[in-house]
C-alpha cells in the first residue's frame, strides 16, 4: 500500500508544468500562462508565457532569482522576482540552467522564447529593446521622422506614430503584384520632389527634363553599401508596370544614416511635363504613391 501511495505521489509531481531547481533545496515551479488570471501570483509574463513570483524586496525571492523589480516591457508595475545571471541560476546542485532573456526565470535552454533582436520579431504594435531582448508596446508619440520610437511599419508624422499614407494612386490600382507587398520589408515613409532641370547628357534629346525624386525609407536590416545593392526596390508606372528606378551612382544620391536611407531616383520627362503620378515599393514593404509637381 505504501509503495502504491508513493507511485501516485511521484506521478502527481511529474505532471507539474515545469519544476526547476533554483538554489540548493529551493525549487521554483514555473507555471505556463497567457494572462494574469492563469497564475496563482496573478502575474503572467506574457512575452515568455510563464508566471512570475511577485515580491516587495529581494528577501521575498529565491536565491537564484533575487532581483525584485518591475519587469521590463510589462505594463504591470508590480515587482517580480527575476534572475540575473546563469551562474546564480546554478548556484545549487544544477549546472545546465540559464537565466531566460525574456522569461527572467531560471530555465532549461530553449524552454521559453528567445529574446528579440529586431522589431519584426515582435507582434504588431510592439518594438524590440535590443539591449534586453524584450518586446514592449510601441510609443504613440514621437519626435523627428522615420521610424523614431514607433512600431515597425509605422512612422513619425507631426509627433504621432501612424501608418504611412495608404496608396490610392492609379499606379497602385493597376499594380498586379500586390502579394509582393507587406510590413516586414523596408518601409517608405516619405517621398519628395526635388529639382527639375534640362539635362540632355542624362536624359537624351527627347525627354530632356530631369526630375529628381527623393524616397526616404527605414529597415530592420542593414542597408547595402551602394545603391547598386538595392535589390527589390522598384518604381511603378501609372499602368502598373514595375521597373528598376534610375539612380545615379554619383555622390549624394544614396545616403544611409542608421536604419534610414534616402534615395534619389530620376525621371526623364518631356519639356512640357509639369506633373507625374509615381509609385515606389520595396519587396515585402509598403507601396508609396506620390504626385510629383515640378
Amino acid at each position: 500500500m505504501q509503495l502504491r501511495k508513493m507511485m501516485v505521489m511521484l506521478a502527481a509531481l511529474s505532471s507539474m508544468s515545469l519544476a526547476l531547481t533554483a538554489c540548493g533545496d529551493d525549487t521554483t515551479t514555473v507555471e505556463s500562462c497567457t494572462s494574469d488570471t492563469d497564475c496563482s501570483s496573478n502575474f503572467c509574463n506574457t512575452a515568455a508565457g510563464v508566471c512570475m513570483d511577485t515580491c516587495e524586496s529581494g528577501s521575498d525571492c529565491a536565491d537564484s532569482e533575487k532581483n525584485c523589480a518591475v519587469l521590463a516591457g510589462s505594463s504591470n508595475t508590480q515587482k517580480v522576482c527575476q534572475c540575473q545571471t546563469n551562474q546564480l541560476c546554478n548556484s545549487g546542485d544544477t549546472t545546465d540552467l540559464v537565466c531566460g532573456t525574456v522569461s527572467k526565470r531560471c530555465e532549461e535552454p530553449g524552454s521559453t522564447p528567445a529574446g528579440c533582436t529586431k522589431d519584426a520579431d515582435c507582434g504588431a504594435g510592439n518594438t524590440c529593446n535590443t539591449t534586453t531582448g524584450v518586446c514592449s508596446p510601441a510609443a504613440t508619440t514621437c519626435t523627428g521622422e522615420g521610424k523614431a520610437t514607433c512600431s515597425y511599419g509605422s512612422a513619425c508624422y507631426s509627433g504621432t506614430c501612424s501608418a504611412p499614407p495608404a496608396p490610392t494612386c492609379e499606379n497602385y490600382q493597376n499594380f498586379g503584384n500586390k502579394a509582393a507587398l507587406g510590413t516586414t520589408g523596408p518601409i517608405i515613409f516619405k517621398v519628395a520632389t526635388g529639382t527639375a532641370t534640362t539635362d540632355t547628357a542624362f536624359c537624351g534629346n527627347t525627354s530632356t527634363k530631369r526630375v529628381k525624386i527623393t524616397i526616404s525609407a527605414y529597415a530592420d536590416t542593414a542597408w547595402p553599401a551602394t545603391s547598386a545593392g538595392l535589390n527589390g526596390f522598384l518604381y511603378v508606372l501609372v499602368n502598373g508596370t514595375a521597373q528598376a528606378p534610375s539612380i545615379s551612382s554619383s555622390s549624394g544620391n544614396y545616403t544611409v544614416s542608421g536604419n534610414r536611407a534616402d534615395i534619389v531616383a530620376n525621371l526623364c520627362v518631356l519639356p512640357s511635363s509639369n506633373t507625374a503620378s509615381l509609385g515606389y515599393y520595396f519587396t515585402g514593404g509598403n507601396f508609396a504613391c506620390h504626385q510629383a509637381n515640378y
